[in-house]
């Protein structure tokens, strides 16, 4: 694990990972894969305490920080937030938990469902972009030859995922924080 400091010269050319409107568009920036070594999944539910590293390539990952940040600086997302730690699905949790919104989402027809949502595969990153940014968006995306996929969009507080249901943040949120603390309390 690396942990990086810095210094922002300009504090609005930031991101917050927070989903902040109901029905902006959720875009994945990067490549989801049939991955998932190293993973919270493959350790918790497979008791598979040791296995390779996940998906990592630095040619991507330099990629993906490149247009994040331009994407940033021309104010085209309103969120975006790493996938790690318990993959795709716990990257859209964190976003959604701080003001109780919700997610639509579609997996990947092409990846394993469970490797969708859990891997811990890196160079990816979870953006929320309004409407109203959405075609200029996709133009600085497709421009940039980064791969990005559309995942969904905000809901009011219903987590939905291949049209179904799987409750509401608030409940959710009393989970997710029960076992974030017992995570931490582990470490």
């Amino acid at each position: 694990i690396i942990g990086m400091v810095g210094v922002i010269s300009d504090m609005n050319s930031t991101s917050t990972l927070m989903f902040k409107h109901k029905g902006d568009m959720i875009f994945l920036i990067g490549r989801s894969c049939n991955d998932i070594n190293g993973s919270d999944y493959a350790t918790l539910w497979h008791n598979i305490p040791i296995s390779s590293p996940p998906h990592y390539n630095f040619r991507e990952e330099q990629e993906i920080q490149a247009i994040t940040a331009q994407i940033i600086q021309k104010k085209l997302i309103r969120s975006a937030h790493d996938v790690s730690n318990g993959g795709l699905f716990f990257a859209l949790l964190e976003s959604a938990v701080p003001l109780e919104l919700g997610f639509d989402i579609t997996s990947d027809a092409e990846i394993r469902k469970d490797a969708f949502l859990f891997s811990e595969a890196q160079s990816r990153i979870v953006v929320t972009v309004s409407p109203q940014k959405q075609d200029d968006f996709i133009d600085v995306m497709v421009d940039s030859g980064v791969p990005f996929s559309a995942l969904g969009h905000v809901t009011k507080g219903e987590i939905r995922i291949d049209d179904e249901s799987y409750g509401y943040i608030t409940d959710l949120r009393k989970k997710f924080l029960t076992r974030f603390k017992q995570w931490l309390e582990e470490k």
